[in-house]
């Protein structure tokens, strides 16, 4: 049975790795498809110049080593198009030839070749390198010869389209009629319909290997007896909710203190920043184990559960609180000081709930948690940085800085930290982690819209009697759950 589940977790892993390189591909085939192309369907280079000083411009031969066959398309897998300006008054000619029909016009004639072919990346301020071939001038000129796949010539801008043929091709530009210097600019396109297919194959085929590693990792993680669904979530009226935050407020705290403790949590802000990378990329390892097994690996959850632990003692002591003297330890652990955090592992994840709720479910809640930490706000209308009549996103203190400011005002002129602001800066700082926990895909359950104020947190929620004093100190809750 252990060999089975050993075999499965390897099959499955490799297979959820295939699908994310798929879903990948698919995607990002899918994006340039729909975006990078013209209106023609074709991807182009930027402008680019040419500027030679012999007869003719010739690319380097191209081995197009494609063989059709039955399941080929019928249509052309790709097309080509050339759009040339020349620099000067003369009539130009453009024309795509065999390799070696176009090398046999030109022996011992005078021409520059182009090697390394532009791309669409580049900034073409200068023209490309060419490597120049002396010779004399051709015997004839480019029109009358009858070896070319597809021609055209004239003045202005000519613009020449090839389907694409298995062989070996060289693309020719020259003056009308064959004189020296070629000077031009040119932006080269390919038109590939294939791309189109293959993108939604990769997709198709990411989804179907998604599902199968899904399925191999689920059985191969379940335990014997356990049931494969079933879990109870928090009502958002009446229980508990699983993220609980907690802060005691010093009785004796100092007056000014509070005006450098940010520069005292200097050294917890550095260790924090790299907690902080971790816990990202721990995060994503997450998600990809729970959308193909239902479950957060345990020590990942432990690790970043353990940051925002850190990251909450040292908000409460010099940001968001202020709420303590006592210097916050170096401890990733749930250790005893006033600021406390728990989330209650859970044993089961929906994978559906995975993909959305960090984003799309939670915009209600990140809206208004915004307005707690940045203040960010819709305001007047813009019309200066973007040149029309938009609406402004700016940001500003939010609310918690705001009263914490506030609290520490009246704190350094009275001694005395007001217990209805601190209530109330612990219930924003409340709203603001169970929304961490649930976008951080620690829990399924939706944070509930409600400001639980106060200290602690009560097992139940209960409704406070109109008119109730609201410094009354609350009940304490154990620190792990």
């Amino acid at each position: 049975m252990k060999a089975g589940k050993a075999v499965a977790v390897v099959l499955g892993t490799i297979l959820a790795l295939i699908a994310v390189g798929a879903l990948i591909g698919g995607s990002v085939l899918l994006w340039a498809n729909q975006t990078q192309r013209d209106q023609d369907g074709f991807f182009n280079t930027r402008t680019f110049w040419l500027s030679g000083t012999g007869s003719a411009i010739v690319t380097s031969p191209a081995e197009l080593a494609m063989h059709p066959g039955d399941w080929w398309p019928a249509d052309p897998p790709a097309t080509v198009k050339l759009r040339v300006r020349s620099a000067s008054a003369n009539d130009i000619f453009v024309a795509i030839g065999p390799a070696d029909a176009v090398s046999a016009y030109l022996q011992g004639v005078a021409y520059d070749e182009l090697e390394d072919l532009p791309d669409r990346f580049r900034d073409y301020e200068r023209s490309l390198p060419l490597t120049s071939r002396s010779g004399v001038a051709p015997g004839s000129p480019p029109a009358e010869q009858t070896f070319w796949a597809t021609s055209v010539s004239g003045g202005g801008e000519q613009i020449l389209t090839w389907e694409v043929r298995p062989g070996s091709w060289s693309a020719v530009i020259m003056n009308a009629d064959a004189t020296a210097p070629v000077s031009v600019s040119a932006i080269a396109g390919v038109r590939i319909p294939i791309l189109g297919p293959i993108s939604i194959g990769l997709l198709a085929g990411g989804v179907f290997l998604a599902g199968l590693a899904s399925l191999l990792l689920r059985a191969a993680t379940r335990r014997l007896g356990q049931p494969a669904t079933g879990r109870t979530l928090p009502s958002e009226h009446g229980g508990p909710y699983p993220v609980i935050l907690s802060g005691t407020l010093d009785p004796d705290l100092s007056p000014a203190l509070w005006l450098i403790k940010w520069f005292l949590a200097i050294p917890h802000l550095v260790v924090l920043s790299f907690l902080w990378a971790a816990y990202a990329i721990f995060s994503f390892f997450a998600w990809i184990s729970i959308l193909f097994t239902g479950r957060y690996p345990r020590g990942i959850f432990e690790f970043n559960l353990g940051v925002m632990r850190w990251s909450w003692r040292v908000s409460y002591y010099a940001f968001s609180a202020i709420g303590t003297d006592r210097y916050p330890p170096f401890s990733l652990q749930d250790v005893d000081y006033p600021a406390r955090l728990s989330i209650a592992y859970p044993e089961h994840l929906s994978p559906g709930l995975a993909l959305v709720k960090w984003w799309l479910l939670a915009i209600p809640h990140y809206i208004i948690v915004g307005a707690f930490t940045s203040g960010i706000v819709f305001c007047a209308q813009d019309t200066n940085a973007w040149g029309g009549d938009n609406p402004a996103l700016q940001t500003g203190g939010g609310l918690i800085a705001i009263l914490v400011l506030i609290a520490g005002v009246a704190l350094l002129f009275s001694g005395r930290y007001p217990r209805g602001i601190f209530n109330l800066v612990m219930g924003l700082n409340r709203w603001t982690f169970r929304l961490w926990g649930y976008a951080g895909l620690m829990t399924d359950a939706y944070p509930p819209f409600r400001l639980d104020m106060g200290g602690e947190e009560a097992s139940t929620p209960q409704a406070e009697p109109p008119n109730s004093d609201s410094s009354d100190a609350d009940e304490a809750v154990p620190s792990s759950r």
